[in-house]
């Protein structure tokens, strides 16, 4: 007697920054490359798994083009400063919350971004050169998401990813960096898309002053005690970070929300490119939170 093939595990991809397909590219383009982008992730996640490709059925949710704004109000002029005053503010309080010394920062009233990237570099042993232009391009994106509660920008990204989850119906959803906070909104707002796991990796959301009280929705309580809102229903929520990602700051998001299951602070990867989702998904962690689900 022959056994059934279990089904494909279904799964949506939610992705991070760096990830747009480019302002020109729409329509029929657009689908192409997320079916490229939703081939890489399917690839990374079975290597680290040991399965085979078509044990997953991964969509991915393509959001960065919702992101596109128009200009905005110009700072100082300084190269060394980033052009909007939002993501110049995000990115001092990411100094703060990093450590960064005042000689570097300028006492933290405006950090500068060659200084900074230097010291980050050198505490995570990062390449300089390719973390500043990392730098400028988290903070745009991150203050575009985040520039106010019912910006159209930030709304049409999490319907979109909302969307896609609605459609797919995933027993998983995996988000990475600045997806993580785009996907934590969207089941949020749609409280009925309640996927079986949420795991997200190297994830910003615990960032005082430039993503955690800027969340919807808001944190609840006071001072130390102030916590983020569980995810709706019976959602699983894992955590996992490696412990050389300066954007999964700070760590341990459990000691900051309700209703996180697992919070893996770990090393996945001693030459980490934590710009990149792809060590994460190739990791021996995320196999071990992924696999059981195969398994039924």
């Amino acid at each position: 007697m022959t056994t059934p093939a279990q089904a494909p595990l279904r799964i949506v991809a939610v992705h991070g920054v760096g990830n747009s397909f480019g302002s020109k590219v729409s329509g029929t383009r657009v689908e192409e490359l997320r079916t490229l982008k939703a081939g890489a992730w399917t690839r990374q996640l079975t290597s680290g798994l040991g399965v085979a490709p078509d044990r997953l059925d991964l969509d991915f949710a393509y959001y960065a083009d919702k992101l596109v704004t128009g200009p905005v109000a110009q700072g100082t002029g300084n190269p060394d400063l980033l052009d909007d005053p939002l993501a110049q503010e995000m990115l001092t309080a990411w100094a703060r919350e990093l450590g960064v010394p005042e000689e570097v920062s300028q006492g933290h009233a405006t950090v500068a971004l060659r200084g900074l990237a230097s010291w980050v570099a050198r505490r995570f042993d990062l390449a300089e050169g390719p973390l500043r232009v990392f730098i400028r391009l988290l903070f745009r994106e991150v203050a575009a998401y985040l520039r106010a509660e019912d910006a159209p920008q930030r709304i049409a990204a999490r319907d979109e990813v909302a969307l896609r989850i609605a459609q797919h119906g995933p027993r998983i959803v995996i988000a990475h960096s600045l997806g993580s906070v785009v996907a934590y909104e969207a089941l949020h707002a749609h409280p009925e898309l309640q996927p079986e796991l949420f795991l997200i990796l190297g994830s910003p959301l615990a960032l005082p002053r430039a993503v955690f009280e800027r969340l919807i929705p808001a944190p609840q309580g006071a001072g130390q005690e102030r916590r983020g809102t569980r995810t709706p229903g019976r959602t699983r929520w894992v955590n996992i970070a490696d412990s050389g990602d300066p954007v999964a700051i700070p760590p341990r998001l459990g000691r900051f929300f309700d209703g996180i299951t697992l919070d893996h602070t770990t090393v996945i990867n001693a030459l980490f490119g934590f710009y990149h989702a792809e060590n994460y998904l190739r990791s021996a962690t995320a196999a071990a939170t992924i696999a059981p689900y195969l398994e039924r």
